[in-house]
């Protein structure tokens, strides 16, 4: 894999690793999952969803990763900030309802630099974060 091309953008033959490892661990834990991976704006790549997962997970993992790219951080660090009173109250409501402020959305990071995020979606945040940490971790293992 050219490690310039890395740097600036997750590939299609990239985001399919992470899925693949994402659903082995949704597998392992017997969980169907809908496995998303966006770019740095927030846009599509890939996304998969395993037999018998939930049809609103299409949506909700789509915009954890959209969330977890545009504010370059993980989802489950929104929930605090957004209760009400907190700095961040109401951001789920902004941009077209799709931020997501529960677990499951992490940025993908090379060199300092967010280069696209995961979002899953289909069980407890619980399972959600375990199976986006997978993904994580084989984006790691590629890039480094």
């Amino acid at each position: 894999m050219d490690s310039e091309q890395t740097i600036r953008a997750v590939t299609l033959e990239t985001a399919t690793s992470i899925i693949e490892a994402a659903e082995q661990r949704a597998d392992e834990i017997a969980n169907p999952m809908v496995i998303t991976v966006v770019n740095p704006e927030g846009n599509l790549i890939a996304q998969h969803r395993m037999d018998d997962a939930w049809l609103a997970s299409v949506d909700i993992s789509r915009n954890k990763a959209f969330t977890a790219a545009s504010l370059k951080m993980p989802t489950h660090e929104l929930a605090d900030p957004t209760r009400p009173g907190e700095s961040l109250y109401g951001l789920q409501n902004t941009n077209e309802g799709r931020m997501v402020i529960f677990g499951g959305g992490y940025p993908l990071e090379r060199d300092g630099e967010v280069v696209g995020a995961i979002g899953v979606s289909g069980g407890a945040v619980e399972q959600d974060r375990d199976v986006a940490e997978a993904g994580v971790r084989e984006f790691e293992d590629l890039t480094s």
